[in-house]
This record gives C-alpha cells, sequence and structure tokens, in this order.
C-alpha cells in the first residue's frame, strides 16, 4: 500500500502543479486584458481546489503510512537532526497543508468577488503564494532540502 500510495502521491503533484499553473495563467490574462470571468474559468477555479485537496487526502495517507515519519515521531529526539527527516516529518506536510488552505481560501474569496477583475486579481494572488510555497515544499531532485525522483 505504501509503494502504491507513493506512487499515486508522486504524480498527483504534476495535476496540482499543471492546474495552478492553468489557473495562474488565466488569471493573469483575464485580469490583465479586463476578460470577463467566465464558466469555464470558475471551472478551472473549482478543479484547481478540488485536485489540491485529493492530493492533500493522499498526502495525508501516505504521511500515516510512511515508514520515515513512523521512526522521526518514534525517534524524535535523534530524528530532528536529520535534515532529510525533519523535512518530510514535519516542514513538508506543514507547508503543504498551508498551501491548500492558501488556495481553499483564495478559492472561496474568488468566487465572492463581484466584479471580473477582482475575481481574477484575488486567484492570481492567493494562487500564486500556495504556488511558491508548494515549489519550496517538494522534493525535487535539485532541491537543497530533500532530494526524490520526479516520478516515484
Amino acid at each position: 500500500m505504501y509503494q502504491t500510495l507513493t506512487f499515486l502521491h508522486s504524480t498527483f503533484r504534476w495535476l496540482v502543479l499543471l492546474s495552478l499553473i492553468s489557473s495562474l495563467f488565466i488569471a493573469y490574462k483575464g485580469y490583465f486584458s479586463n476578460k470577463n470571468f467566465s464558466k469555464i474559468d470558475d471551472s478551472i477555479r473549482h478543479w484547481t481546489a478540488t485536485i489540491a485537496h485529493v492530493q492533500l487526502i493522499l498526502g495525508i495517507t501516505l504521511y500515516s503510512q510512511s515508514p520515515i515519519v513512523k521512526y522521526f515521531w518514534n525517534n524524535f529526539s535523534t530524528a530532528k537532526e536529520s535534515f532529510d527527516l525533519l523535512f518530510f516529518g514535519l516542514i513538508h506536510i506543514f507547508l503543504m497543508l498551508f498551501s491548500i488552505v492558501l488556495i481553499t481560501i483564495g478559492s472561496a474569496v474568488t468566487k465572492r468577488k463581484t466584479t471580473d477583475k477582482e475575481k481574477f486579481k484575488t486567484m492570481l494572488i492567493w494562487y500564486t503564494i500556495a504556488l511558491i510555497i508548494i515549489f519550496i515544499a517538494i522534493p525535487w531532485p535539485f532541491s537543497p532540502f530533500a532530494n526524490r525522483p520526479y516520478f516515484r
């Protein structure tokens, strides 16, 4: 089960990134072109948040099954000295939870804005901040924090 969750979580991140980048492209284009916030724009906003929530569920499930995380919590006093263990035991999950909260709030606030320009601006701000945090929290192969392959 752990290997399946690892594969799903690793693969699903690409959907999260793709949906966020698409949302940001649409928000940027809409804001600076004074476009109308269409049903398609609203659907992309909604699906970006939904995809992020599915990834959150996969991540929390993986977190509860991970031998790395179990080792971290069972041996906290010594494990906290290893940045790799600290990253997966605390940093990764907290940054990702925070970014999902930002996406959720951004999506909800965007939906409630009255003008199209405000909707695009709100989505652009909240989703950009979330994407920056996600880029920091993903264990890229080139990351100085923790390294994992692009696909597992």
